[in-house]
C-alpha cells in the first residue's frame, strides 16, 4: 500500500486551470481519471489525512503511484477528454455502466450502396442510422413487417442480395410487394435510397407528415375512380398506424427527449433510460455499476450522459434530456451535449406534468431493475458459497459462517424504541427465524444501551433452551453475575440426572417445530460501528458465550468493526462478502423501520378502552357498535354498559372508572366562527385497520415471538 505523501506533487506545479488527471499504480496502469474546473484545488482533495477520505477514495489513493494532469481550455473540453481517456484505459476506480443485457436495435446501413433494414446489437457503426433499444428482437421484426408493406425497403443479406442479382430472380419478399428487388433493378439505387429515407423518417417519430401525404393521396386516387390504388392506400395507412398504436403516446406535442433515471444503494445503481420521440417511446435501455468511487446522484447521472451519448452526434441526441438531479456544475455538460447536437440541448428535472408522471414511471423501472440485479446475484449458489467464504477469512473466522443474525435499532427520536432481529442461513434470508423486540430497560434514546439488552435478552433465551434441554453446562450454583460456567439471570441450575444431550432433539419442539431462540448463530452483525460492537460482545461476555463471533458494520458499508479492535476491517471493493453483508444490514433495517411504524401507529389509534384490563377487541368493537361513541359510552350507567352482550357487572364496573379517570377529548372548534362545536361525539380508535408500514412476511409464524414480556 502505498504512502500518497511519496508521490503528492507540490502545490505551486499543479495549474490552477481546468483539466483532467490521471492516478496511476506502480505498474503504470491507469486506475482513475477524473477532470476539474481547478486542478489545483481539485487533487488537493485527494492529498490530505487519510482519515477524512471517503474509503473508496482512500483505497484509490493508497493504490496510486503517481498522478498526472493535461491542462485544457474549458470545462467542455475536460469533459470530453475525461469520457475518451475512460474509453481508453478503463480505470478500475471509475464509474462504469455496464448493460444489464445486449439490447438489440433496428437499423439502417446508410453507408451501403442499398440501404438495408436489419436487427443489431453491440457497437454502433458509422454511417448506420439506429432505433431503439428495443427490449426484444421479435418487437423490431413484427414493426419492420407492417412497415416493410408502405417502405418496401431491401431486409435481405449481402449474400442473398448478390445470388438474386446474379440470377436476375428476387426473393420471396420481392414477389410478394415487401421489398422494392433493387437486386433485379426494379428500383434504382436512387428512389431505393429515398425508400430508406422515408422509411428512417417515419420511424424518428415523423409520422403526421407522411401519413397526411398518403391520406391525400388515397383522396386523389378515388376522386380519379383508381380505386385498386386507393384501396392499397387506405391499406398502407392502416399498417402504419398500427406500426404506430406499438408505441403508445406518452407526452404531447409531439416531443423529442430521453428521461434518464437512478436508483442506487451504498454499493450499486442502477440507470434507466427512456427514448421519447414524436411523444412515444421508442426504446429503452438500462445499465447497472458498481459505485466503486464516492459519487453523488448528480455524478451518476453526468457519467450515464457520457456513455449514452459520447459517440452520438445530430438528431441521435435530443432536444431535452430529463433526469433526476443535475450534475455540478450543469453548465459544461449541457454545452457539451449542445455541441454533439448541433443546437441547444435542455438538461433539467421535471418539475410537474406528464413529464414528471413519466420520470416516475422510469424510476420504478430502475429500482426494479436494481432489485431485480440483486435477487440475481444473490440467488447464485456458487456466490453465495464464495461471499461465506470471504466472510470467514476477512473475520478470521474458523469456519463459514452458515448461520449469521443481525440486529437493528429504530426509534423516532428516542419513543417507540425497537430492535430487529433478522436471520440469513447459508446466505439466503429465513423469515420464519424473525424476531423483533421493544427496548423495556430503559426511556429515551441509546443505541448502545438497546443492542446490549437485544444481545441479552435473546441469548438468555438461548441458554435457556440450553437449560431446559439439558444442554446447559454450569458447575457452580447458579448466578446473576453472567460470569463464565454460570446459568444465564434467573435461569436454574442445570438437573445433575438431566437428559444428555444425545438423547432428545435439543432444537425441536415434542411436535416437530424449532424450538424459539434454540439455534446459535456463528455469526452476530450488529448495525452500527465500535460503540455498538463494543456492546454486543459485552452481552455475550456476561452470558459466558464466547464461541460466537461478533462485527458491526457501520453506515458506509465499507467498514467492518470487531471487538477491540481500533481500526475498522476494510473488504475489497469486488468482495461478494460485502456484498452479503450490506444485504444483511439492510434486511435487518427494513425490519426494524416497519416494527417501529406499526408501533407509532397503533399509538396514534390507542383510545381510553384499550387501557381496561381484560377487555378485548371483539367486546371494545361491540361497545362502540352499540353507543356509537366513546363519548356516548362515557356518559352511560353501569347497568346501561351491563346491556352490551358479553359484559358482566364488574367489567362494566371496571370500565365506567376507566373512563372517567380518563380525559376526554377536547371540543372540536370551527374555525371559521370560532364556536364550540358540543355535539361533536368522539369516535372509537380504528382496532381493525392494518398497521403503517411493511406487513409481516407472508408465511412466517407469529414474528411477534420477539416481543418478549
Amino acid at each position: 500500500m502505498a504512502d500518497p505523501s511519496s508521490y503528492r506533487p507540490r502545490p505551486g506545479d499543479i495549474p490552477d486551470s481546468p483539466g483532467v488527471y490521471r492516478f496511476r499504480d506502480e505498474h503504470r496502469r491507469v486506475i482513475y481519471v477524473g477532470k476539474a474546473k481547478s486542478l489545483r484545488q481539485r487533487l488537493a482533495n485527494y492529498f490530505q489525512d487519510l482519515a477524512n477520505l471517503h474509503p473508496r477514495t482512500r483505497s484509490m489513493v493508497t493504490t496510486a503511484a503517481s498522478v498526472e494532469w493535461t491542462v485544457v481550455s474549458t470545462e467542455v473540453e475536460a469533459l470530453q477528454l475525461e469520457y475518451s481517456w475512460i474509453k481508453e484505459y478503463d480505470p478500475r476506480f471509475n464509474v462504469k455502466y455496464r448493460d444489464d443485457k445486449s439490447y438489440p436495435y433496428l437499423a439502417v446501413t446508410m453507408n451501403e450502396e442499398f440501404p438495408r433494414v436489419q436487427v443489431m446489437r453491440g457497437h454502433k457503426k458509422k454511417g448506420v442510422r439506429y432505433f431503439g433499444p428495443y427490449a426484444h428482437a421479435w418487437a423490431i421484426r413484427d414493426t419492420v413487417d407492417l412497415l416493410l408493406r408502405v417502405f418496401p425497403v431491401r431486409t435481405c443479406s449481402a449474400g442473398v442480395f448478390k445470388n438474386a442479382a446474379r440470377t436476375g430472380r428476387p426473393c420471396l419478399l420481392g414477389y410478394i410487394g415487401k421489398c422494392s428487388a433493387p437486386c433485379v433493378g426494379r428500383v434504382s439505387a436512387e428512389d431505393h435510397r429515398e425508400l430508406a429515407e422515408d422509411f428512417s423518417d417515419f420511424m424518428a417519430g415523423r409520422t403526421g407528415t407522411y401519413l397526411r401525404r398518403l391520406e391525400k393521396e388515397m383522396t386523389a386516387a378515388a376522386e380519379e375512380m383508381e380505386y385498386e390504388r386507393a384501396a392499397r392506400l387506405r391499406d398502407d395507412i392502416e399498417a402504419l398506424k398500427k406500426a404506430m398504436e406499438k408505441n403508445a403516446v406518452v407526452l404531447a406535442d409531439a416531443t423529442d427527449a430521453d428521461l434518464i433515471a437512478v436508483a442506487e444503494d451504498e454499493l450499486e445503481a442502477a440507470v434507466q433510460i427512456f427514448h421519447v420521440r414524436g411523444g412515444r417511446v421508442r426504446g429503452q435501455r438500462g445499465w447497472v455499476t458498481d459505485k466503486v468511487e464516492d459519487v453523488t446522484t448528480g455524478a451518476l447521472v453526468e457519467h450515464a450522459l457520457q456513455q449514452l451519448y459520447g459517440e452520438e452526434s445530430g438528431d441521435a441526441v435530443p432536444k431535452e434530456v430529463l433526469v433526476p438531479a443535475l450534475p455540478d456544475p450543469v453548465e459544461p455538460v449541457q454545452q457539451w451535449l449542445t455541441d454533439r447536437r448541433g443546437s441547444a440541448v435542455s438538461l433539467r428535472i421535471p418539475q410537474r406534468g406528464d413529464k414528471k408522471a413519466l420520470m416516475e414511471t422510469v424510476a420504478r423501472n430502475a429500482q426494479q431493475a436494481l432489485v431485480l440485479h440483486k435477487t440475481r446475484r444473490a440467488s447464485d449458489l456458487t456466490t453465495r458459497s464464495r461471499a461465506l467464504e470471504e466472510i470467514a477469512e476477512a473475520l478470521d473466522l474458523d469456519s463459514a459462517p452458515l448461520r449469521i443474525e443481525c440486529y437493528d435499532i429504530s426509534h423516532l427520536q428516542g419513543d417507540d424504541v425497537v430492535a430487529s432481529m433478522v436471520v440469513f442461513e447459508d446466505g439466503l434470508q429465513r423469515k420464519g427465524e424473525y424476531r423483533r423486540f421493544q427496548i423495556k430497560g430503559f426511556e429515551g434514546q441509546d443505541d448502545v444501551r438497546s443492542m446490549h439488552e437485544v444481545i441479552t435478552r435473546r441469548f438468555r433465551r438461548y441458554l435457556a433452551e440450553k437449560e431446559r434441554t439439558g444442554e446447559w453446562a454450569g458447575d457452580g450454583d447458579p448466578s446473576t453475575d453472567g460470569s463464565s460456567g454460570a446459568a444465564p439471570d434467573g435461569l436454574p441450575g442445570a438437573a445433575a440426572d438431566g437428559p444428555s444431550g444425545g438423547s432428545v432433539n435439543t432444537l425441536t419442539e415434542d411436535d416437530g417445530r424449532p424450538r424459539r431462540f434454540a439455534y446459535p448463530p456463528q455469526l452476530v452483525v450488529v448495525d452500527g460501528g465500535r460503540p455498538q460492537v463494543a456492546a454486543a460482545q459485552r452481552a455475550l461476555d456476561e452470558l459466558g458465550i464466547d464461541d460466537i463471533a461478533v462485527c458491526g458494520l457501520a453506515k458506509r458499508l465499507e467498514e467492518v468493526w470487531l471487538p477491540g479492535e481500533d481500526d475498522p476491517v476494510v473488504l475489497p471493493r469486488s468482495s461478494e462478502g460485502l456484498y452479503l453483508l450490506q444485504r444483511v444490514r439492510d434486511e435487518a433495517h427494513r425490519f426494524a423501520i416497519t416494527y417501529q411504524r406499526t408501533k407509532r401507529a397503533k399509538r396514534f389509534r390507542a383510545g381510553p378502552l384499550d387501557d381496561v384490563p381484560g377487555l378485548g377487541e371483539t367486546r371494545k368493537q361491540a361497545l362502540i357498535k352499540h353507543f356509537g361513541s366513546v363519548r356516548k359510552l362515557r356518559s352511560a350507567t353501569i347497568d346501561q354498559i351491563r346491556e352490551v352482550p358479553g359484559i358482566g357487572r364488574k367489567t362494566a364496573e371496571t370500565i365506567a372508572v376507566a373512563l372517567a379517570q380518563a380525559a376526554p377529548a377536547a371540543p372540536a372548534v370551527n374555525t371559521a366562527t370560532g364556536e364550540i362545536m358540543e355535539d361533536v361525539e368522539e369516535t372509537a380508535p380504528d382496532t381493525t385497520a392494518g398497521a403503517q408500514g411493511e406487513p409481516v412476511p407472508t408465511g412466517a409464524p407469529d414474528e411477534r415471538r420477539g416481543q418478549e414480556t
